[in-house]
């Protein structure tokens, strides 16, 4: 993506590392992550306005430790370390790192020290950050003077004003740090000079054009799944190129009640948007595929390929085309390993790899350098509906995983009409955007019940509902106990087949947000 200033994190494993990027980019500067393999002459070529190295689980002086040439801080750029970050700069440059006496963990009581400097820029002289830490700096490199310590870290902070070098213990880029999100903006637009002129507006112009320029008159064929990214990617496509985009939209009936017809209602022939849409209902012919199977990686690895087979059939229908457009977002680029150094999370379908059931000569991924919030501006940007930009997320597989065994049409209308009912609900109590994931989910339970005066064998639905800042850990969300008993009673009287509801309480982990 082209821009005139960013900020680049270099990653040493730290679990926060996509969160440190956001925050930067809430100071309308883009920011990208980087592995501390990275070499220095390609961080040099990208000329950064500033560098944040990350937090990491490794203990800098320990043989084959992460680590990063002393060069780093000598290029004049503004460097901030965070944790471990912090830690291995003053490691590199002359200070002391040991294993700490007492380890912090958690919210801990912070003293600003000293004078003020230009990171705690109007920061109070005592505040409360976010700890977690097993070393600690028991001597600053020289040039650097303390800037901040708590009762159990004598260095929670150290500054070299001079060479704009600021290491800082804590983790600012967390809510837990109350004035986290000042201390980034103080480094990121004050101490680096940053305009904050990366904005969601100028993304969505920039990147139509330079779509257009790319595919010129050639043809693009966009996988449509309903979601947010894919109808985004639409959204944008359309807006770039109208009538040369063809969006296949393989509806497998596994979908939230009614959203087959709604993603039709945007995008199809009476829709916003004047494009190719082409809706394959194959419901029955998934049913007929799950026939039998209960096995939950089985279901999903069937449901995978089904749609393969399916959007391979339409496009042979269609020929050659010259595009294949993805909705690979940034957070997929990342977690792919492709991006940074931690963990790699998943191996997601739109990175990696080109399809080899589709006839193009190149692939194009528009949304690639954006967070899913950032997503999800950008449709706002391009008049797409809020329900669909804020709708929850979704699994691949559909209610294939909300339902646990064999995948019926009975199963699939149960889960619709109880996951619809939950929803509405939520949204009646203003409660839809509390939770950052809620739906029904159907267990293998059946079970005796009594409706009238009749003894019944039902199915018990489960409702879930989660609340997370990055679905790494999840705990339950505290719905009103009102409001699942009007849920409960609701799904009972109104969805055959149904005689209990139960809430999760599981919290991630050791569960997980899903059910499969």
């Amino acid at each position: 993506m082209a821009t005139e200033e960013k900020v680049i994190v270099i990653d040493f494993g730290g679990q926060y590392n996509q969160l440190v990027a956001r925050r930067v980019r809430e100071c309308n500067v883009y920011c990208e992550i980087y592995s501390y393999r990275t070499p220095i002459e390609q961080i040099k070529a990208m000329n950064p306005k500033g560098i944040i190295l990350t937090g990491g689980p490794n203990s800098c002086y320990e043989e084959g430790a992460p680590t990063y040439t002393k060069e780093l801080f000598e290029l004049g750029i503004p460097v901030l370390g965070l944790c471990y970050g912090a830690q291995l700069m003053m490691h590199v440059l002359g200070g002391k790192v040991e294993k700490a006496p007492v380890r912090e963990y958690g919210k801990t009581e912070t003293f600003i020290d000293g004078a003020k400097n230009s990171l705690f820029a109007d920061i109070e002289e005592k505040t409360i950050v976010w700890m977690s830490h097993f070393d600690y700096i028991s001597k600053v490199a020289p040039g650097f003077e303390i800037i901040a310590h708590t009762s159990d870290c004598p260095v929670a902070a150290a500054a070299c004003e001079e060479k704009k070098l600021y290491a800082i213990q804590f983790h600012p880029e967390v809510l837990h740090t109350v004035k986290g999100k000042e201390i980034l903006h103080n480094f990121v637009r004050n101490i680096c000079k940053t305009a904050g002129t990366w904005r969601m507006d100028s993304f969505v112009e920039n990147t139509i054009s330079e779509i257009r320029d790319k595919v010129g008159d050639g043809k693009v064929l966009l996988a449509l799944s309903g979601g947010v990214d894919s109808s985004v990617l639409a959204a944008l496509l359309a807006r770039a190129i109208g009538k040369q985009l063809t969006c296949v939209f393989v509806d497998h009936g596994l979908l939230r009640k009614n959203e087959g017809d709604e993603v039709e209602s945007v995008f199809g022939p009476n829709g916003n948007f004047d494009i190719n849409f082409i809706r394959v209902n194959a419901a029955q012919r998934y049913y007929d595929k799950l026939k039998g199977v209960e096995e939950p990686e089985r279901k999903r690895k069937i449901i995978g390929e089904e749609f393969i087979r399916v959007f391979e059939e339409e496009a042979k229908k269609i020929g050659t085309v010259d595009f294949l457009a993805q909705g690979t977002i940034y957070p997929d680029v990342v977690e792919s390993g492709l991006g940074g150094e931690s963990v790699v999370i998943k191996s997601h379908h739109n990175v990696g790899g080109l399809p080899d059931y589709v006839d193009f000569k190149e692939i194009i991924e528009p949304l690639r350098s954006l967070f899913k919030d950032e997503v999800r501006k950008a449709g706002l940007e391009l008049g797409l509906p809020e329900y669909l930009v804020f709708r929850q997320p979704f699994p691949g597989p559909g209610l294939g995983i909300r339902i646990i065994g064999e995948v019926t049409a009975e199963k699939v209308r149960i889960v619709q009409d109880a996951d619809f009912i939950y929803r509405e609900e939520l949204a009646n109590a203003g409660l839809e955007k509390l939770p950052d994931q809620y739906f029904a989910a159907l267990s293998n339970m059946r079970s005796v019940g009594v409706m009238g005066d009749e003894r019944t064998y039902d199915y018990a639905v489960v409702l879930r509902a989660v609340e997370t800042v990055d679905f790494m850990t999840a705990e339950a969300s505290e719905i009103p106990f009102a409001v699942l008993q009007k849920v409960m009673s609701r799904i009972i009287n109104e969805v055959k087949g149904v005689n209990r509801v139960m809430y999760d309480l599981t919290s991630k982990p050791p569960g997980t947000v899903e059910f499969e």
